[in-house]
């Protein structure tokens, strides 16, 4: 089951282009397109006519056509021309869906449209400030995985296993000496680890050229459904960033947006803002290179333990402390499914 009230990520915006994008988000086949106009629009992907999927058609003026009899459909899902007949059959429509495009992503929002508040989208504005440098993950193109998307939340919102999975990179035996704070609130959930006065893992040490012990933070903020900001790095013993004065050193945020594509399936969409280095072209090579590789070995994860799940759905499961913040936002989650449902009901 799925949170539909909500928004999710559907493509990067350079993806959606006057060509039709055929994607399925939370088992509901969708086509995204531009009009004439630049104007992003979303259809559910089928005619309503003898259900060939849109995405076979071709973008015309401000709608599609469909590529099997013709028929053309507006920016809101309504059919408007009929090849060789001058009335359109009453109820010739198809579904269309909310989106906004922010943050070099186009969101859609899956539920019902009256609920669609674009002031609940993350307000990640450092993705789009002068002051920030930006990278896109997998160059603006999402992974698709083999997982369900609250895998992946789990990952994210537990650390420990950087020293275990990325031990060249950004992993170090430090991580796990310290306990980790989780706060949960009305639609996230936070995970704080400080910690000060620690050997800077491999890729903090170059990319801040320090030449001793760093302090260092890692803070995780997970909204409904899955729209996680990793904001961590490094800077000197002492600076003030673990009292909160964080715009130093080396400060960056790994923005996150798992949407489910079924239930055991995600586009996994992210990219990399950072407050360093933001006029090296060099740096910007390491985060499109260096960190998709980190990326992909977090994937290889998440795809592993879905395989086992799938294998034997009843295996048990044990908790241990570093598991609070993935299991407060599970059940955020889960709660937040009843509640809906019980809406719609």
């Amino acid at each position: 089951m799925f949170l539909r009230n909500a928004w999710y990520v559907a493509a990067w915006g350079s993806e959606v282009t006057d060509v039709p994008l055929a994607r399925t988000l939370l088992d509901e086949p969708v086509v995204l397109f531009r009009i004439d106009d630049g104007m992003p629009v979303a259809l559910e992907d089928r005619c309503c006519h003898r259900q060939l999927p849109l995405s076979m058609g071709k973008v015309v003026g401000d709608g599609i056509r469909c590529g099997y009899h013709g028929l053309q459909f507006d920016a809101g899902g309504r059919c408007r021309h009929v090849p060789g007949q001058s009335a359109v059959p009453p109820g010739a429509a198809v579904r269309t869906y909310p989106l906004v495009e922010r943050w070099g992503w186009v969101w859609i929002w899956m539920g019902d449209s009256a609920h669609a508040d674009e002031s609940a989208i993350p307000d990640w504005w450092f993705m789009d400030h002068p002051e920030w440098k930006v990278v896109p993950g997998n160059e603006g193109r999402p992974i698709h995985t083999r997982s369900n998307y609250e895998l992946i939340s789990d990952n994210l919102l537990d650390l420990s296993h950087v020293g275990y999975v990325h031990p060249d990179t950004i992993g170090s035996d430090a991580v796990v000496r310290f306990p980790v704070r989780t706060e949960r609130k009305a639609d996230r959930v936070v995970m704080t680890r400080l910690m000060p006065n620690v050997v800077p893992p491999p890729f903090h040490r170059v990319a801040g050229e320090f030449e001793g012990n760093v302090d260092r933070w890692m803070i995780v903020e997970a909204a409904l459904p899955a729209l996680i900001d990793v904001n961590v790095g490094s800077a000197e013993v002492g600076s003030g960033v673990l009292e909160g004065d964080r715009l130093q050193g080396i400060a960056y945020h790994a923005l996150n947006a798992p949407t489910p594509e079924t239930a055991t399936s995600t586009h996994f969409f992210y990219a990399h803002a950072r407050f360093f280095k933001t006029d090296s072209a060099a740096m910007d090579e390491v985060y499109r290179r260096d960190f998709y590789r980190i990326f992909m070995e977090d994937v290889a994860i998440v795809e592993a333990q879905q395989a086992a799940l799938d294998r034997d759905p009843d295996a048990r499961w044990i908790d241990i402390n570093v598991d609070a913040p993935g299991l407060a936002m599970r059940a955020l989650l889960r709660e937040s499914i009843a509640a809906e449902a019980t809406l719609a009901a």
